[in-house]
C-alpha cells in the first residue's frame, strides 16, 4: 500500500511539473511538440538575412535587433541623432540593430509563417510556407507583397528551431 501511494504521489508531481513547464522535452520528444506546447519560448525581432534549403529543411540566418516604441524608443532614436532630443518618433517606434550578427536556425515545413501581402491582413499577415518566403528572399515574386520583408520580423524560437515568423508592419 506505501508503494501505490509512493507512486501516485511521484506521478502527481511530475504532472504538475510538466503542466507548469518545469519539465521541459529535450530531443526527438521536443521536436514533435515544438508547433504546440513550446513555441516561442523566445521571441526576438530582427532581419532575415539568409534563408537556404538544406536537405528536407531550412537555414535561417536572423540578425536581432530592438523594437522599440514609446519614451524607450524617443530616447534611444535621439541617443542615435534620428530625432531632435525631446522629439517623438514617428509613427512610435524605433529600430536599434547594433550589429549585423547573425544567428542559424532551423525553419521546417511546419514553421508557420507570415507576411504582409497586397489586399491581405495588415493586422496578422497572410500565411505562406517556407518555400515562398525563400522565394520573396531570393528576389522572385510568387505573391504581391504590401510592403518589403525589410520590415523585420517576430521570430519564435525553441531552442534552435524557428517555429514561427511574423513580418512586422510598418506604417
Amino acid at each position: 500500500m506505501k508503494q501505490v501511494f509512493l507512486l501516485a504521489v511521484v506521478a502527481l508531481v511530475c504532472a504538475t511539473a510538466a503542466s507548469a513547464g518545469i519539465v521541459r522535452h529535450t530531443g526527438a520528444a521536443a521536436r514533435q511538440t515544438i508547433d504546440n506546447t513550446y513555441c516561442g519560448e523566445q521571441r526576438l525581432f530582427g532581419f532575415i538575412r539568409a534563408l537556404t534549403k538544406h536537405g528536407s529543411n531550412y537555414r535561417l540566418r536572423f540578425d536581432p535587433a530592438q523594437f522599440l516604441s514609446g519614451e524607450t524608443a524617443n530616447q534611444a532614436a535621439a541617443q542615435d541623432g534620428a530625432v531632435s532630443p525631446g522629439q517623438p518618433v514617428p509613427n512610435d517606434n524605433y529600430v536599434v540593430d547594433e550589429t549585423r550578427r547573425t544567428y542559424l536556425y532551423t525553419a521546417t515545413a511546419t514553421t508557420r509563417i507570415r507576411v504582409l501581402v497586397q489586399g491581405g491582413n495588415i493586422t496578422n499577415g497572410n500565411p505562406v510556407s517556407v518555400q515562398t518566403l525563400a522565394r520573396l528572399l531570393h528576389g522572385k515574386h510568387p505573391i504581391k507583397l504590401f510592403e518589403g520583408l525589410n520590415t523585420g520580423f517576430w521570430l519564435g524560437v525553441h531552442i534552435d528551431h524557428a517555429c514561427s515568423l511574423t513580418q512586422q508592419y510598418h506604417p
